[in-house]
């Protein structure tokens, strides 16, 4: 039997083939957030092409979880230097970088500022405000020039409200990331200066270089300095711990690219 196809029910297919493409269009816009972010960054801008839904935290919350609150995300466009939040402003907001890289840092009560750790694009920032109100315990800096997405709290609240889920799916996420640090901390332990500091090397290269063949290679944005509040050693000890794992082949510098030797792939 033939369908029906009367000039009322072709406009009806019509229609509901264009409501369903805009459908489509709108959850990839969700889902990427690429048009909304590519708008404000620039078209010419590389931005890393997921969002919240697609990040480790999240993961396994359904798509349409974040039709509500996308509308209320908060999008930054900042330079080398800009500060995002700074230690012991109120915490609100959590960040996706979606593209540059920003270095967080602390000050002690001494005054002295320590680098803690480096995030990139694609990583998150203040994921301490899903969990509990109050301050940043640190400060974020960025490194280069950066596009950031956030969601604050009021948002995330509302959608664990819609979708109680999300709550569980976050403290299962947060466990599993609280292991992946403490075998970050693993390499702190390391008594030997240059094998610490190698050790941190390969962490940030895997977190933030490029694998190439028999390693890794970084456009290390880092001082002696910073390297030396990474790995709990005065700039001059980091210094010549370098130049010892120049001379043994673990590192090289070729201009402003800093190689890795991946010792496993080698041996």
């Amino acid at each position: 039997m033939q369908g029906d196809r009367s000039p009322e029910a072709l406009a009806g297919f019509a229609e509901r083939q264009t409501m369903g493409r805009q459908r489509g269009y709108r959850k990839a816009e969700i889902m990427s957030n690429g048009c909304i972010c590519n708008e404000r960054a620039g078209q010419c801008a590389a931005l890393y092409p997921g969002c919240f839904g697609q990040l480790w935290i999240f993961e396994g919350v359904p798509p349409e979880a974040w039709d509500a609150v996308s509308k209320s995300f908060a999008r930054k466009k900042l330079n080398a230097g800009e500060q995002l939040f700074g230690q012991g402003e109120r915490a609100d907001n959590m960040y996706l970088i979606k593209m540059g890289s920003v270095k967080l840092w602390k000050i002690t009560e001494e005054g002295r500022m320590l680098t803690l750790d480096i995030r990139k694009a694609g990583d998150l920032l203040g994921e301490s405000v899903l969990l509990e109100e109050g301050e940043y315990p640190v400060g974020a800096t960025c490194l280069e020039p950066t596009f950031t997405c956030g969601i604050d709290r009021e948002s995330f609240e509302s959608l664990v409200v819609k979708y109680p889920m999300v709550g569980l799916v976050v403290i299962r996420n947060l466990s599993s990331r609280i292991q992946h640090l403490s075998e970050r901390v693993g390499a702190l332990s390391e008594p030997n200066l240059d094998d610490r500091l190698y050790e941190v090397l390969v962490n940030v290269a895997r977190e933030m270089g490029t694998r190439v063949s028999g390693g890794w290679t970084i456009a290390f944005p880092l001082t002696h300095e910073e390297i030396g509040f990474l790995v709990g050693a005065h700039r001059v000890s980091v210094t010549r711990a370098l130049g010892k794992l120049r001379d043994t082949g673990k590192v090289r510098t070729d201009g402003k690219l800093l190689f890795i030797s991946d010792l496993l792939a080698v041996g």
